[in-house]
């Protein structure tokens, strides 16, 4: 038996695939009401449960999930609620941690895969990443064969509240450090507070403050 195989540029076969995690799963329903009050009964975290004239969109996280799943339904205005209708009309979305670097990825890799945008106000779909390259606010797309969409996001620090504080992860070194950054300015404050003296146990305050901060719960002070 012959098996076909496609060959690729050397370049991209041997370099390590840039991560690519698997953040949303986009699911249909015909009432979203009715699944809201379902994976509510289910004890799934509820991440967002947008509303407004002729639109209704809702993420949900199951418990110990990297993945969310959203639904919704309507027309959504405005350049917020665009992104969630954007997200609506996908298979599911990616995160990265430099979404240009992943877009170079793809398309090296002979992808169609589409420039680099985020959203800009009134403006709406604007070319480039966002200018203060904010988290969650750049992306891209591309389609498989079946013609599914993808997104990729650019995330590198979680939103507080969207990880459960016992299951807080870091994605990547890029994530990580940025991380430790903010925690080393907290630091520093709560040193100033404590008369100036070294704290010997910075190392667990880093911990729990870290932990905290992608939790969305309480910092420690």
């Amino acid at each position: 038996m012959t098996i076909a195989t496609t060959r690729r540029d050397t370049a991209v076969e041997t370099q390590k695939p840039h991560d690519m995690k698997l953040e949303v799963v986009v699911i249909p329903v015909s009432d979203v009401e009715r699944a809201k009050l379902f994976y509510t009964g289910l004890g799934w975290r509820l991440d967002a449960d947008l509303t407004g004239d002729g639109f209704h969109v809702v993420q949900f996280t199951p418990p110990g999930s990297n993945c969310s799943v959203v639904f919704g339904s309507g027309v959504a205005p405005g350049p917020y609620a665009r992104i969630e209708l954007d997200i609506l009309e996908t298979a599911g979305e990616l995160v990265v941690s430099d979404i240009e670097a992943a877009r170079a990825e793809l398309a090296d890799r002979g992808l169609d895969v589409s420039e680099v945008y985020h959203y800009a106000g009134d403006k709406g779909r604007v070319s480039g990443p966002d200018p203060e390259r904010r988290s969650y606010a750049s992306w891209a797309s591309f389609r498989d064969p079946a013609g599914n969409n993808w997104l990729l996001q650019e995330v590198t620090a979680r939103a507080p509240g969207r990880v459960d504080a016992d299951g807080a992860t870091f994605m990547s070194s890029v994530e990580l450090a940025a991380a430790l950054r903010r925690a080393s300015v907290a630091h520093g404050e709560h040193e100033q507070r404590t008369g100036g003296q070294r704290d010997e146990n910075w190392p667990d305050w880093y911990a729990e403050y870290m932990v905290a901060e992608q939790a969305g719960t309480e910092l420690p002070l």
